[in-house]
């Protein structure tokens, strides 16, 4: 579930017309495509893929320009009466590992006890849900949480309709933006949406996200406390190192670049430390999540790693240690021959790219209208430096010419729409893992008996929501056990 150039998300088109919002015929199209992810062996789900025609605007009834949204589907665990479950997609296409794959997510463990009908839905600009011909940013206005909540509460009520589930419980899920998406239907929505689990959610909208890195620092030192400080040593030395041309070529060597460093301004030099430190901002996020069901890489870069290899004296000195762990990663983990890096022109070349296939699909402007989110290096507790505050608002300007008032009045917007940290809703339930740097800007103590928290020491980004295995620590096994109570009780209440 990644979070970085937040708002962003690969299957077969075909339009299905549901409710109010009609186009071609009247018959709700069930798709059945020839993937062989669809039809799966004994045991596993099976799923279809459908779609839904979304208004473009909710909010301008003028305006009736319409799209299809994709959604998949399954009934393999539901019996008459059930709950309905809706997984809300993120920054990217539906992942059919979700929904289609063994071992169970656990969203689809609670999904069998509970016997409820199972929906995932894509969001709006991302995979194949896309309601412009392209990512301009005169498109991209289109692009908002409001919006993606217009779409779920169009989404709940056609598809209650056409299926007879008016009377049924749904219970929205999601994790990290789609978390956050899961907590705010329950509130905007409270008459469609029963419950909500908003896992890994930062419902705190913030420019200078700075705490992010604490929780690197924090989460390198629970492993060994000497490990931020060797990384620390490693990225001064780094910066040092990058104010002198004559030493590019070996820095390129020491890292395994895939083209000669080049630094023309600030800004590519913010920009090249930054995208070295994401090698171990990434592994802090994800580690030990069990997120090898989606076809991800990486899935085996821990912590551990990272602190084994800082303190591995025969590397050389901490600059060193770090230069190799980024080759580990890249070759071993992300299986790249080398570390691509760019120039910040070049990165905001690809940020312009308008295609929906383009390097980044969609990506980066929700940082900047809605929710800021930037890592920086602004506090002095954690191990990076180079890439503070002011390099990230200069690239809302830049790629999207957002002045630093627009963003920070679109920031406090969002909270004051959606109530931050002091959300005023029933039934949603925020897990979240201490090592997670996300937990930062979510709920980690409960508000009220109907808003609990769960704080999972020890574990990472979305965690809970992976399926099982035997290494889980017990605490997370215990968040698993505690969300099915939760979601037991509350769908006895009416």
């Amino acid at each position: 579930m990644a979070f970085q150039a937040l708002i962003v998300f690969t299957f077969a088109c075909l339009c299905i017309c549901c409710d109010g919002f009609l186009k071609g015929n009247r018959k709700f199209i069930e798709i059945d495509t020839s993937s062989n992810d669809v039809q799966e062996g004994k045991g596993k789900p099976v799923f279809q893929e459908q779609w839904i025609t979304q208004k473009l605007d909710h909010f301008n009834g003028a305006d009736s320009r319409v799209w299809n949204q994709k959604f998949v589907l399954t009934e393999t665990y539901y019996r008459a009466g059930g709950p309905v479950f809706l997984m809300i997609g993120g920054e990217g296409p539906i992942n059919s590992g979700w929904i289609a794959m063994n071992p169970r997510s656990a969203w689809l463990t609670y999904a069998k006890k509970l016997g409820a009908l199972c929906l995932m839905v894509e969001h709006r600009f991302y995979g194949d849900s896309r309601p412009m011909a392209d990512l301009s940013t005169e498109n991209l206005r289109f692009l908002s949480s409001q919006q993606a909540l217009a779409d779920l509460a169009h989404f709940r009520t056609a598809i209650a309709k056409q299926r007879g589930l008016t009377n049924s419980k749904w219970v929205a899920f999601g994790g990290s933006y789609p978390g956050a998406l899961a907590a705010w239907s329950r509130l905007k929505y409270p008459h469609l949406i029963h419950a909500a689990v908003a896992s890994s959610a930062p419902l705190h909208a913030t420019v200078n996200f700075s705490e992010y890195l604490e929780v690197v620092w924090r989460a390198l030192a629970a492993e060994n406390p000497e490990c931020p400080l060797l990384v620390k040593k490693a990225f001064d030395t780094l910066q040092e190192r990058i104010k002198d041309p004559n030493n590019y070529d070996n820095i390129t060597k020491d890292f395994n670049l895939c083209s000669k460093l080049q630094i023309q301004s600030e800004k590519d030099r913010a920009y090249i430390l930054d995208a070295l430190a994401e090698n171990i901002m990434n592994t802090v996020q994800y580690n030990n999540d069990n997120i090898e069901f989606e076809s991800a890489l990486d899935t085996n870069c821990t912590i551990k790693t990272v602190c084994g290899v800082m303190s591995d004296a025969s590397l050389g000195d901490p600059y060193y240690r770090f230069a190799a762990f980024v080759r580990l990663r890249t070759r071993t983990y992300l299986l790249k021959p080398c570390f691509k890096d760019l120039t910040y022109n070049a990165n905001l070349q690809d940020l312009r790219n308008t295609s929906y296939s383009g390097p980044h699909g969609g990506g980066g402007e929700g940082t900047c209208t809605e929710f800021g989110y930037f890592q920086t290096t602004d506090s002095p507790n954690q191990p990076f430096g180079g890439f503070g505050l002011q390099y990230h608002v200069e690239q809302c300007q830049d790629n999207f010419n957002i002045s630093a008032k627009t963003l920070y009045a679109g920031i406090d917007q969002t909270n004051e729409n959606y109530g931050s940290y002091n959300i005023r809703a029933t039934r949603i339930v925020f897990p979240n893992g201490s090592i997670d740097p996300w937990h930062a800007l979510g709920i980690t103590s409960s508000i009220s008996d109907d808003l609990p928290a769960i704080f999972i020491k020890g574990t990472a980004h979305c965690a809970n929501m992976y399926p099982a295995r035997a290494e889980d620590l017990p605490q997370l096994t215990l968040a698993r056990e505690h969300i099915f109570q939760l979601l037991q009780k509350w769908l006895k209440e009416k």
